[in-house]
């Protein structure tokens, strides 16, 4: 009989694809029972085509078993309101598409796996007969949030922002309405009513896999298994699976990269990263901000500055120093500090032992990244569900320096806070710094125990892989 495969549908975001693929890859690593199928949407814009063709390049030269099935172009909305709107309508496009895929496949389907922005296809895997499983790219402070979003949608009849105390999720401190996610802040928007019912479809998989580690977040899994996030009614079975990403060391024979040859030269845990992600970049003024707050901070500093993005993308530009920085900011700085105009390798830069703390824009794979190698951070949450992770980062894990971030302006941050929180996240003698390095070495520690064999990770992924390999065999 054919091997079984499990059919992966990921979108085509850097954060959402390669996330998916590694956890896929996981369950490759189980026995060699299934092979994965995955099914690319063609992206609707060509700076995401170039991104998915270099990564589908990369996988089909690995060696492993893993086949790319391109579905048809299906031609985008115009009348979109937002990212979140954009994404699941266009998704929802493809149903056709995906049910054709899955029926001709020549092999057995042990189960598919979809992005969580795609439960409109549930339908589709339901008609099949499919055992279906939402992949959950971020931490589980952000699955209860969807989980308990369709009760909340009843609770509270006004704008979240305009309610009085705290959201209540169970397992985790009282939120503040402030740091919801993006999406929920306006509820006449169709970006939140997808939020809402993606929250109400994940009640229909047979399984959510997160890209987390159970012990970092104890008592939200403990919320969401006994039923208080979804009010009583039992939530599908969760699968910690995380940290999903490779950190595979550098090739010895691979040059070290400039700003690794840096740090070569900073004494240890004395350098303050900065660095906001594959979206993040920062107009002048707040550019300015930065600088008087890092020079005032007296820290050694590794700083990636990118420039605003070209009309029509989302994606920063390669940075002009000269430019966007104060006059005189580099001479005055050099002897402690780098500006990295470009891209910079991120997973590198914060394995190494001069990195002693990360100002970080607070997408959950940088966060993964950053507890991985122990580095406490300073969250300045810019868009998606950010604010959220720096509020769980701060309040409920204890890993960071909370840093006030203004979102009616744009998430300005003025350079006295950001000078503030450096000293206090750098060893200025503040009690709140202190506890966030002990807590990331601790964290440090769990997160590598997780993925380890026997871990609680390591645990989740076999568990999985035998459900889906039984199910595929009967």
């Amino acid at each position: 009989m054919a091997k079984p495969t499990v059919v992966l549908l990921p979108v085509w975001g850097a954060g959402h694809l390669m996330s998916m693929l590694d956890a896929g890859k996981l369950l490759l690593g189980c026995g060699g029972g299934v092979s994965l199928t995955v099914l690319i949407m063609q992206p609707p814009r060509e700076e995401y085509a170039t991104a998915v063709a270099a990564a589908v390049r990369r996988e089909e030269a690995s060696g492993l078993d893993i086949r790319f099935h391109h579905l048809p172009a299906v031609e985008p909305q115009a009348d979109f309101v937002g990212v979140e709107d954009f994404v699941s309508r266009f998704v929802q496009l493809h149903a056709a598409h995906v049910r054709a895929a899955i029926s001709g496949l020549a092999c057995p389907v042990a189960g598919l796996v979809i992005d969580f922005f795609c439960t409109t296809l549930l339908d589709v895997s339901r008609e099949l007969g499919v055992r279906t499983y939402v992949y959950y790219t971020s931490n589980a402070a952000g699955l209860a949030l969807f989980l308990r979003l369709p009760a909340l949608e009843e609770e509270v009849t006004v704008e979240f922002e305009e309610m009085e105390g705290d959201v209540d999720i169970p397992g985790l401190p009282p939120l503040p309405p402030s740091s919801l996610p993006m999406p929920v802040m306006d509820k006449k928007s169709p970006n939140y009513t997808w939020f809402v019912y993606h929250g109400r479809r994940f009640m229909e998989a047979d399984g959510i896999i997160v890209n987390t580690v159970a012990e970092i977040e104890q008592s939200v899994f403990a919320a969401i298994a006994d039923g208080r996030v979804t009010r009583g009614v039992r939530a599908p079975p969760v699968y910690p699976v995380g940290p999903v990403t490779s950190f595979a060391a550098p090739s010895e024979e691979k040059q070290p990269h400039e700003c690794v040859r840096w740090l070569d030269a900073q004494p240890p845990a004395s350098v303050v990263l900065l660095c906001f992600g594959s979206m993040g970049s920062f107009a002048p003024p707040q550019v300015h901000e930065v600088a008087d707050g890092l020079e005032r901070s007296g820290h050694r500093f590794l700083w990636v500055l990118r420039g605003p993005p070209p009309a029509g993308s989302r994606h920063p530009t390669d940075a002009n120093p000269d430019e966007l920085l104060p006059e005189g900011f580099l001479e005055r700085t050099g002897a402690r500090g780098l500006v990295w105009p470009t891209w910079a390798p991120q997973k590198e830069i914060l394995a190494h032992a001069a990195v002693g703390g990360f100002v970080t824009h607070g997408g959950w794979n940088s966060t993964l990244e950053s507890l991985w190698f122990g580095v406490p951070m300073v969250p300045w949450p810019l868009y998606a569900e950010q604010h959220m992770n720096a509020f769980t980062l701060v309040a409920a894990m204890g890993v960071a320096v909370a840093m006030k971030v203004d979102r009616k302006r744009g998430n300005f941050v003025e350079a006295s806070e950001l000078e503030r929180a450096v000293r206090s996240l750098m060893g200025g003698g503040s009690e709140e710094g202190r506890k966030a390095r002990e807590k990331a070495m601790e964290l440090k520690a769990a997160c590598r125990k997780a993925v380890e064999e026997g871990g609680s990770s390591y645990m989740a992924v076999r568990k999985l892989y035998d459900e889906l390999y039984t199910g595929a065999s009967k």
